[in-house]
């Protein structure tokens, strides 16, 4: 049955809208108007359109944001948990939905669960708000008959991960703006101050100190040539990330993020907590493990560590134990490798993923922390190195004269 986004008057005047569902666009105005409202505007809500436009450009498409999605789970499954219906609890989330696209994205779930499908097909409709491995472990929870539980689960993940990801954030704001305006401080000074200032002591034929010439050409060259060197800039950051749609190049420069100076242990932290969250959540859901291990891969930012995972499922499905097979390359830290050899040990393997991810999230946020407050001094100190210079090139031909008129 499918849903229809409405807008009508009531007995007093007032303007109305929400959702409905019925056969036609004519029912629904029938049923309004059982309700005692005068239908103004009717249409229905596209249910395909989304996950037909999901091939083509997504930049501007409207989604759930991740918050939103973490809301929705765990909403949805306190619901079920307290005994409600799948269908009614959908309602009761469609009736306290506050955006427009949020209401037509419920109702359109919902309209589907209502014409028999199950809720984790109904969801594989909007890819562009569900992604695969949340559609699968809703299907496993669908299947082992304990969706509300997975869906809790599934919270947890989410909210842990949304948290991760700010904290992650917020320790990089406060470098991110005093680069930022660091960088404005220094262009407006040799943009505009220093020439101002410098160009007084043009007309004294005084010669100028060797600081205060290179600095004047410094400043002439940006004022010139900014503007190709910002062209520049772009050309090369988008030359670089076209050469990064090489295969054999982006495998090269993942490996050696791996390895990077202070930069390689976050980043193997960073995918390895994504890993062993992602691998622990949908084992402990009942996923097999050779798909539990694909879903797992597509969450890994590193190709390279996502080509071993790969190696390693190919290896697992000839027999082989997970620790054993992601081992071969050294990519992973070997305290998860530990961990999922104990788990296979003594049968808990969920729980061990889940502590190694625990100890990976805690490890990567003393590593964002360390990095920023690394980088705020560095900052700083580099800011006001470049200040000192800018000064001195303008104050020491005034001293040079003080010392003449003396």
């Amino acid at each position: 049955m499918p849903a229809f986004r409405y807008e009508a008057i009531d007995s007093v005047g007032h303007s109305v809208s929400g959702v409905l569902n019925a056969d036609s666009a004519r029912a629904a105005r029938g049923e309004l108007r059982t309700q005692g409202l005068v239908p103004v505007q009717v249409e229905i809500i596209d249910q395909q359109g989304e996950a037909g436009a999901s091939k083509g450009i997504s930049l501007f498409r409207e989604r759930l944001s991740t918050v939103e999605l973490a809301l929705f789970t765990r909403q949805l499954a306190s619901l079920l948990e307290a005994g409600l219906p799948l269908e009614q609890s959908l309602t009761a989330l469609l009736e306290q939905a506050e955006r427009t696209f949020l209401r037509d994205l419920i109702a359109s779930i919902r309209s589907e669960v209502m014409a028999g499908a199950a809720l984790s097909d109904a969801l594989k409709q909007h890819p562009d708000s569900f992604a695969d491995i949340y559609c699968a472990l809703v299907a496993s929870g669908e299947q082992i008959g304990h969706l509300s539980q997975v869906l809790s689960r599934l919270a947890d993940y989410i909210e842990r991960r949304n948290a991760l990801v700010q904290k992650v954030q917020l320790a990089f704001t406060y470098p991110a703006i005093v680069t930022v305006v660091a960088f404005a401080i220094v262009i407006f000074l040799l943009t505009y101050v220093v020439p101002q200032i410098v160009s007084v002591f043009a007309n004294t034929k005084q010669k100028l100190p060797f600081l205060t010439v290179m600095m004047l050409a410094v400043s002439d060259f940006i004022r010139a040539y900014g503007w190709l060197l910002a062209i520049l800039l772009v050309s090369g950051l988008l030359l670089w990330r076209m050469a990064l749609k090489n295969p054999e190049i982006r495998m090269r420069w993942h490996r050696w993020l791996l390895t990077a100076p202070l930069y390689g242990k976050f980043e193997r932290s960073l995918n390895t907590s994504r890993f062993a969250s992602t691998l622990a959540i949908t084992t402990g859901s009942g996923v097999p493990i050779l798909r539990a291990l694909q879903t797992s891969r597509e969450t890994l930012s590193n190709v390279a560590m996502r080509a071993q995972v790969e190696a390693a499922t190919a290896s697992v499905r000839e027999g082989v134990s997970l620790a054993r097979a992601l081992s071969v390359n050294k990519h992973f830290p070997p305290m998860l490798i530990h961990m999922i050899r104990a788990g296979e040990v003594t049968g808990e393997l969920p729980a061990m993923l889940q502590r190694a991810s625990n100890a990976q999230e805690q490890d990567l946020e003393r590593r964002a922390l360390t990095m920023a407050g690394l980088l705020e001094p560095v900052l700083i100190l580099t800011m006001g190195v470049v200040v000192l210079l800018i000064v001195l090139a303008v104050l020491m031909p005034i001293i040079e004269i003080n010392q003449l008129v003396r």
